[in-house]
This record gives structure tokens, sequence and C-alpha cells, in this order.
């Protein structure tokens, strides 16, 4: 059977505040700019989780997309949403949350959560209609 990926895009609202604790105020603000704030900021997130795998046979899927929805809002849009990423989201400790951080994080939480014969793909993140990340596992 044919090797395919499906993307599912989910949205999700979290503050968070990009600094090093080992820094001074001054030394954030430096390299982080705004998004040092002391009171946080927040995005309204986009995340695009892609998975690959050969279609099955009898349903031409290659994984239902209920399912593949149904494991990124336990595993990730649960725990993230309208949360404080520093200080409500524990698989976040100690990192900085940044983007690129964030999305390897959102990665660990899926790539074991997949059925048998289905691969985590790629992690897209858009943080603003602007940027955004992604990430391949390597």
């Amino acid at each position: 059977m044919p090797l395919v990926r499906i993307t599912r895009e989910v949205h999700f609202s979290a503050a968070h505040r990009v600094f090093n604790p080992e820094w001074s105020d001054e030394r954030n603000q430096e390299v982080f700019g705004a998004c040092a704030n002391p009171n946080w900021h927040g995005h309204d997130y986009r995340l695009y989780v892609s998975v690959e795998g050969e279609m099955d046979r009898d349903t031409g899927f290659v994984m239902d997309f209920k399912d593949l929805k149904s494991v990124v809002q336990s595993r990730v849009v649960d725990e993230m949403d309208h949360k404080n990423v520093n200080l409500d989201v524990p698989w976040m400790d100690g990192l900085i949350a940044s983007a690129e951080n964030i999305v390897v994080a959102i990665w660990g939480r899926l790539v074991d959560r997949l059925p048998e014969g289905v691969a985590l793909a790629k992690l897209t993140l858009w943080e603003t209609p602007r940027h955004y990340v992604e990430y391949s596992g390597e």
C-alpha cells in the first residue's frame, strides 16, 4: 500500500515568557526583547501534526482523523490551552518557553502515542501569523 502523510490542525491559546532564569532582567530584555516581559504575553497557536504510514487496505486510512485529533487534544491542547506555559505545563518545566522548545516538547508528548505502523512525521507550530517553527524529530 502507498505511504501517505496526513495532517491535522489544532489551535490553542497560551501565555508564556521567553527568558533565561540564570540571566539578569536586563540581559533577558536585551536578548529576548518584549518576549521577556515579566508579566507574560500570549499567542493563539496553530499546530499542524503530520503523521505517515501505509494506507489500511480496508479503510483507505493512514489513521482515522478523529483518532489523531483525540491524541493531540488529550496530550497537548488540553494541557496547554488557556494556560501559562512557564507555570502550568509540567512537561515544559526547566525549559525556556521558546517556540522551538515548545514544538520539541510537543513531539515528545505525541511520538509514542500513535497506532502501530503510524509515525509522527512533522510538527509545524505557528506562534504568530508571521512566524512558525517546524520539527521532524531529528
